[in-house]
């Protein structure tokens, strides 16, 4: 059934103008895909461990299901971490920055900016954001 599910949301996920989702399913298969090479690369170890497939199992379903985003967080908190350190972790046709932004937004925030230019706009969102730059500028004054 987790096969099916996960096909069925990786299919969703490219056919939606989202890129956040096709994030989520990508870094689910490269997962997936080293749990499968470990498996395979020591089939002989884990035959003396009767608990591991319950193990991979929980493994992903913990990275499948919605509810606890496993791969996200995996993504987040470790593969963005390295890439990050490395300093490829965006193309080059963003500007600068864009860049620092992105670098500093969790995978949550970008979503939520996503979701909220879909329902009202790029335009809404520069709007919003010159308002609040704006706000920033007079509390500054203040100071």
């Amino acid at each position: 059934m987790l096969s099916k599910y996960d096909r069925y949301a990786s299919i969703r996920a490219i056919e939606s103008p989202s890129s956040l989702d096709d994030q989520q399913w990508l870094t689910y298969w490269v997962l997936y895909s080293f749990t499968t090479l470990f498996e395979l690369s020591t089939y002989k170890i884990l035959a003396w461990f009767p608990i591991w497939p319950y193990v991979k199992l929980v493994f992903c379903v913990w990275l499948v299901l919605p509810m606890f985003n496993g791969a996200a967080y995996i993504y987040e908190n470790f593969v963005r971490q390295y890439f990050k350190n490395i300093g490829s972790y965006l193309g080059t046709n963003y500007p600068e920055e864009y860049k620092k932004v992105l670098h500093v937004m969790t995978f949550d925030a970008r979503k939520a900016v996503e979701r909220y230019i879909d329902r009202y706009g790029p335009d809404a969102l520069r709007e919003s954001l010159e308002r609040l730059r704006k706000k920033q500028r007079s509390i500054e004054l203040t100071r």
